[in-house]
């Protein structure tokens, strides 16, 4: 498949990226959120309000600035992402920089010796 016909995909959502960045700021702004996840503020804004609508997400007014709490207790939306919740999710998205990088088999248990 050449670069022209090639299907573009990435394994989170928007929406899992914007839960992310409220997760590790809750008073983070709109503006720092639509940088950080490439994406139009307004798109931001619109999953806020999915989030929101869905239990996943509420927020505060603090003066001039939104204060966001995650619904970390709340299951995953889809049927077969049943089990996990949301805070298990962030807590495997948000791993310390140092975890980042520990190759996954490194950590693997040893099989059994004969």
């Amino acid at each position: 498949m050449d670069n022209a016909t090639e299907r573009h995909w990435t394994f989170l959502t928007n929406h899992a990226r914007v839960l992310v960045q409220i997760a590790r700021d809750p008073g983070i702004r709109v503006r720092d959120i639509a940088s950080r996840c490439l994406l139009t503020e307004r798109a931001v804004q619109r999953i806020i309000t999915d989030l929101e609508q869905a239990g996943y997400l509420s927020h505060e007014r603090r003066g001039r600035a939104n204060h966001y709490s995650v619904t970390a207790g709340k299951q995953l939306r889809h049927p077969a992402d049943a089990g996990p919740t949301i805070s298990e999710l962030l807590a495997t998205l948000l791993r310390s920089a140092t975890d980042e990088h520990r190759d996954p088999a490194s950590t693997a248990p040893e099989p059994p010796r004969p």
